[in-house]
């Protein structure tokens, strides 16, 4: 017997039970993972068999060097050309990220390279990644107040941009709440006075197109960069996010030079990225066809209806009416929370208010809601 990793022959027979000793204490600690059919927590999913199979014949690859993988490299190229087709810019550059954080990093950062000023202002929804740009960056993040729907408020946006302000953020998909901020609104302020504006879209890239959302994108006339992770409702495989932007300065601003490698500038985060992302995203976007796409989405949002409805007849208010495939509930949340991981659920919570958070990924069908939504109604009784 011989034991294969992706498919490709390793290992000769005499060291066959060596490898199997070793994958079995590894399957050991897999079996310690939570299953994703108990997740409703999480905005990553089961990646779809297609993006595993492309994931391990690019197993090898490193775009950090890309002449030494230029197959690798012309795919990225043509994801990135597909995917700025998709958001409303054909001429679209970016690359491969790590994810969301990544992306937002360098969009700032790219933002700084070529404005040179001292502070950005976010939503106060804004995902905790840009905690990190303020401190890797070493400028000041101002948050601005959200409205009654928990958008961000523009007037506030507004209030706080001043002459040392280079960028400000829009998200469209927020990681708490699933909602969709006034992105034109925004674009307004950053045409007007000259700044950057980057759209968070992490999550809601692969999500809002599909539910007729066009307002968030390059078709926006001052929105400078995107940040996308086909890793999420892409259902491709961790990690695989995306960084667009508008047009090449803002990549080239990123660059430094690589005299060592087979390309003379580099002007990704990382130096060592796989080419598993790039194949991934691409299988699946080739197999499904955006298409495919929403009729997952549009799936996910049928079963989000569903639980909203079966947990508000549980007694529990949602937050706000879902916007994309993420619901709140209003309750004491952490206490719930306890109660549901002793039930074998995991949710997460919100602070303000306090609330239950529940993501409905394609892992989380009709008859999973079913199951949950049963052990809630003992949570609730035991409270």
């Amino acid at each position: 017997m011989h034991v294969n990793y992706c498919g490709k022959k390793l290992i000769t027979q005499e060291k066959t039970l060596l490898m199997d000793k070793v994958l079995k204490e590894l399957e050991s600690y897999l079996s310690k993972d939570i299953p994703y059919s108990r997740v409703l927590s999480s905005m990553c999913t089961n990646p779809h068999p297609v993006a595993v199979k492309a994931h391990c014949m690019f197993v090898r690859a490193n775009l950090g060097d890309p002449g030494l993988f230029p197959g690798t490299f012309e795919l990225e190229k043509k994801l990135i050309s597909m995917l700025g087709n998709f958001f409303g810019n054909s001429n679209a550059v970016g690359y491969v990220s790590s994810g969301g954080t990544e992306s937002n990093i360098q969009a700032i950062r790219a933002a700084r390279n070529v404005y040179g000023k001292g502070n950005i202002v976010v939503p106060d929804s804004a995902h905790f990644s840009f905690l990190k740009v303020a401190d890797l960056l070493g400028i000041e993040v101002k948050r601005a107040k959200l409205d009654d729907e928990y958008r961000v408020d523009v007037a506030d946006v507004e209030r706080l941009v001043d002459e040392n302000t280079f960028a400000i953020v829009g998200i469209a998909g927020t990681t708490e709440l699933g909602q969709v901020d006034d992105i034109k609104s925004l674009s307004k302020i950053a045409v007007e006075r000259d700044i950057y504006l980057h759209v968070d879209a992490a999550f809601g890239g692969f999500v809002l197109p599909f539910l007729g959302y066009k307002d968030f994108d390059f078709r926006v006339k001052g929105v400078c960069s995107i940040a996308v992770d086909p890793h999420k409702m892409g259902l491709a495989t961790i990690p695989a996010g995306v960084i667009l932007f508008r047009k090449e300065e803002y990549l080239h601003s990123l660059s430094v030079e690589t005299p060592y490698l087979t390309s003379t500038k580099q002007y990704t985060l990382t130096g060592t990225r796989p080419g598993t992302g790039v194949a991934s995203a691409y299988a699946v976007l080739k197999h499904l066809g955006f298409d495919g796409l929403r009729k997952i989405v549009l799936e996910c949002m049928r079963v989000t209806k569903i639980l909203k409805e079966e947990v508000e007849a549980l007694g529990l208010k949602p937050v706000i009416e879902p916007v994309t495939n993420v619901v709140c509930f209003e309750c004491k949340a952490c206490r719930v929370r306890e109660l549901l991981m002793k039930e074998g659920w995991y949710v997460s919570t919100i602070r303000k208010p306090e609330a239950i958070r529940c993501v409905v990924m394609p892992h989380v069908t009709e008859e999973t809601v079913s199951k949950f939504v049963d052990s809630l109604k003992r949570v609730l009784r035991a409270l």
